[in-house]
């Protein structure tokens, strides 16, 4: 039974319409992924090079989180909202008229540094109710976070292949987030700007907070398990078009909505949070990761079955982390939670580039084998960080375990 989160000051239907406002916005760092097999072949670049596209994403999502992110703590959030919001349109629609690979990267890195819509709603959403629903409100959003990154694809490679172009989907995205730009403040709490702290303090303040056990765990786990996730996604498209499979970016794009049920487990995955909290959840994400690497490496490489499963696997072990992470570090001071997630996302989308970059030169090398190997690698060195953090001295911090 769904037990409904009381919210202080805010409009009905808030909370859902901020999930659909992370998905909306996430999904435009994911556009591109299902659409690189013809990026390179319309554009008359390598599958390596094209590749770079997707880690520009990455790369500009993190670049966003690391110097916009910071002013969800003492800006409105309406109004912060709508200039990404703005900025997100002016990206995409330069995307669609890129006339080459290096015009697509640059507009790939300015859509994805505005579209961190996600990373000021969720902190400001975990001070609407009380500490005891602070994983479930994460879980809804992230639910709506991993959805917008899954079904983003389905749309890009659906969109691609029956408008007959790899532009179509950003002029499509265009549309949608000019929509919800019209929507979506009338939804958000408006808050004064805090006066007490300038942006380049603010930036400098950043550091400091890397002192937070909390914190140092959340990201390790998660800089390898999306390096894991990323490295799947950005080469999946040219697994697909192989002689494996012989299948085009709508089949690519269709894996979003296949792999989306594991997705929609992440609500429960907030309640285990708030009951045996995150080390049990992380425990739980590495084992659907690991299996997921066994589908994928055996029969996952000529099987589309098997290879759906692990994909939702791969999902779900990547979403119910996440849940664990964050709320972790969400236990920590209220006043810095935007700076917190800030530090949290940036290394998560590092590993996210990282792991984009080496999935798609391990494609060239060693085909789907070394992509699926390189996800056994980090789980398994999230599973040693996971044991190290539970099995350390109670107040000792994660950053000394050695």
């Amino acid at each position: 039974m769904t037990v409904s989160i009381p919210l202080a000051g805010v409009k009905r239907g808030t909370l859902t319409l901020f999930a659909v406002a992370c998905g909306v916005m996430v999904a435009n760092i994911y556009l591109c992924q299902p659409l690189l097999a013809e990026i390179a072949r319309a554009l008359g670049a390598g599958e390596d090079q094209a590749g770079l596209v997707a880690v520009a994403t990455q790369v500009g999502y993190t670049l966003g989180i690391l110097f916009v992110v910071p002013l969800a703590d003492n800006s409105d959030p309406v109004k912060l909202v709508r200039w990404l919001m703005s900025l997100t349109i002016a990206g995409l629609i330069a995307a669609f008229v890129s006339p080459n690979l290096a015009a697509l990267m640059l507009a790939s890195v300015c859509i994805a540094a505005t579209c961190v819509v996600a990373q000021v709603l969720i902190p400001l959403a975990t001070t609407l109710a009380g500490p005891e629903y602070r994983g479930r409100i994460v879980s809804k959003l992230s639910t709506g976070l991993i959805m917008g990154i899954l079904l983003s694809r389905t749309f890009s490679g659906l969109s691609a292949q029956y408008l007959g172009s790899w532009r179509a989907p950003f002029a499509v995205e265009a549309v949608l987030v000019a929509v919800l730009l019209f929507v979506l403040p009338h939804f958000i709490p408006g808050r004064p700007a805090k006066r007490g702290m300038g942006y380049w303090p603010l930036l400098k303040s950043l550091p400091p907070l890397l002192q937070h056990r909390e914190l140092q765990v959340s990201m390790m786990l998660s800089f390898c398990t999306f390096a894991g996730f990323s490295a799947i996604w950005a080469t999946l498209a040219f697994h697909l078009s192989s002689p494996a499979f012989h299948l085009g970016p709508a089949a690519a794009g269709l894996f979003g909505l296949w792999g989306a049920p594991g997705a929609l487990l992440a609500p429960y995955a907030g309640r285990l949070v708030d009951r045996w909290g995150p080390d049990a959840v992380n425990l739980v994400s590495l084992l659907a990761l690991a299996a997921s690497y066994a589908l994928a490496f055996s029969m996952g490489a000529t099987g589309l079955i098997p290879l759906v499963i692990a994909i939702n696997l791969l999902d779900f072990g990547q979403q119910s982390g996440q849940v664990a992470n964050q709320a972790r570090l969400f236990g920590l001071s209220a006043e810095i939670r935007g700076r917190l997630n800030t530090l949290y996302m940036v290394v998560t989308f590092t590993g996210g580039a990282t792991g984009a970059f080496v999935g798609a030169k391990l494609w060239t090398l060693a085909g789907w084998t070394g992509v699926c190997c390189f996800l056994a690698w980090v789980i398994a060195i999230a599973a040693v960080i996971l044991a190290a953090s539970h099995l350390a001295p109670p107040g000792k911090k994660a950053g000394s375990l050695n």
